[in-house]
């Protein structure tokens, strides 16, 4: 089942929740994700891991072509769903969870309202994209 990429946060707590949620369309059975990786969602950073946070620079590698971005995060409450936004285009791809360090590119409009500052912020390693759009 195609899931999206979602992180809840308890302020309350100080405990931030990676979670997943059926993206719009989804398969109604689950199917375990088995496509090799076609890519690499990279920060820009020697170890090239990145924050999820709007405005990290986080670059697509595909093919040996690396596609520079920008990750934006919108808000619905305590939920958080972070897009990939390539460079000088107007289309956004959401991160939507495909397993462990895995996510699909999936071009949908943004839902929630886009975050202020550095929430959510959490670390996380470079991604590898199972879906890979034809940039």
């Amino acid at each position: 089942m195609k899931t999206t990429l979602t992180l809840a946060l308890s302020s309350c707590l100080g405990v931030a929740l990676l979670t997943t949620q059926p993206a719009h369309g989804a398969d109604p059975i689950p199917t375990p994700d088995a496509a090799p990786p076609c890519g690499k969602l990279v920060g820009t950073n020697a170890a090239g891991g990145f924050a999820l946070r709007s405005g990290e620079p986080v670059d697509f590698v595909s093919a040996g072509q690396a596609t520079h971005g920008t990750l934006l995060v919108f808000s619905d409450g305590p939920v958080f769903r972070a897009y990939w936004q390539p460079e000088g285009s107007e289309e956004k791809y959401a991160l939507a969870n495909a397993g462990p360090d895995s996510v699909r590119l999936v071009s949908t409009p943004p839902q929630g309202t886009p975050t202020r500052g550095a929430q959510p912020g959490v670390a996380t390693q470079p991604l590898q994209v199972l879906s890979c759009p034809k940039l």
